[in-house]
């Protein structure tokens, strides 16, 4: 399976109008609660006289996330953070707070009224928002002999492995971070090496 999904490369900021009420539509990229917090607090130091700051987030992936949460910010309930959060559930789009500030602009929209305005900003937000690929790595014990050691570090600069921990014994030990779809191709370079292997931590 494949773990890796997008995420955000960049903070967004979109306005979305109706009857009047302005949706100010903000997506940040967040790894974890205090981040998505962090964001938040941002946005009320932006637009401190707006009447509501609504907001949901999710991190890691968007299939299978570590943390959702969502506020109405004082909107009546389910009518603003769960339509926030629906709409980032049909995204493939994780580690991510969106933030909706809402001026009031007189002219009551209804319960219904509310959860589309709340979804269509943040269905804005994803349009006008750049993302990137966030890749998984998995974790490897690797095992060479004291020879081809350089050559077995070289092979992994090349496909974008990592090197987290090197042991000394008969051996040498390295536990890495790698790209699955890069597995084959490591074990079939590793078989031209005598007393070399991989194994999965």
């Amino acid at each position: 399976m494949n773990k890796s999904y997008l995420i955000p490369s960049a903070p967004s900021e979109t306005l979305y109008e109706i009857k009047k009420s302005k949706f100010i539509a903000r997506i940040y990229p967040a790894t974890d609660r205090a981040a998505a917090m962090a964001a938040l607090e941002q946005a009320k130091q932006d637009y401190p006289d707006a009447r509501h700051h609504c907001w949901a987030y999710l991190i890691g992936s968007p299939k299978m996330p570590k943390l959702m949460a969502m506020s109405d910010d004082g909107e009546p309930s389910g009518t603003a953070g769960k339509p926030i959060l629906n709409v980032m559930q049909h995204k493939d789009v994780g580690n991510v707070v969106v933030i909706v500030i809402r001026y009031f602009g007189g002219i009551k929209l209804g319960a219904g009224g509310l959860v589309r305005a709340y979804s269509h900003a943040a269905q804005l937000a994803y349009e006008n928002t750049p993302t990137r690929m966030q890749v998984h790595f998995d974790q490897y014990l690797l095992t060479c002999g004291f020879a081809d050691e350089q050559a077995v570090r070289h092979w992994l600069i090349q496909h974008d492995g990592s090197i987290q921990q090197v042991d000394y014994s008969q051996t040498v030990q390295l536990s890495i971070a790698l790209e699955k779809q890069h597995l084959n191709e490591l074990q079939a370079f590793l078989g031209s090496y005598r007393h070399s292997q991989v194994q999965e931590i």
